[in-house]
């Protein structure tokens, strides 16, 4: 059933609703497999998902190009600036690109 929308299953039967209903009554328990969640688990997770973020997180610049440049880039559409960052990137990972440049 990967990748089919809940949407598209159809309305839920009277069976189904009923699983549902119960479900959401039942005690949680916990155990070595899944336990409770402590406070110091909780702390570790948001120092993880901040780092996450930082290293995801996009910084903003300017830089001036030729207009020959800019028209060639806003050539490429839509996104345009996202395809120019990731082009940086990857020219700046290659020695022999730099050492062209230089």
């Amino acid at each position: 059933m990967a990748n089919i929308k809940l949407s598209e299953l159809g309305p839920l039967t009277e069976e189904e609703k009923s699983m549902i209903e119960n479900a959401a009554n039942m005690p949680v328990l916990y155990d070595d497999d899944s336990p409770e969640t402590t406070p110091e688990m909780l702390l570790a997770f948001r120092q993880a998902a901040e780092e996450k973020r930082k290293q995801r997180r996009k910084n903003v610049i300017s830089i001036r190009v030729s207009n020959n440049t800019l028209e060639k880039a806003k050539a490429l559409g839509s996104g345009y600036s996202g395809v120019l960052a990731r082009m940086i990137d990857f020219c700046l990972n290659d020695p022999e690109i730099i050492k062209k440049c230089l």
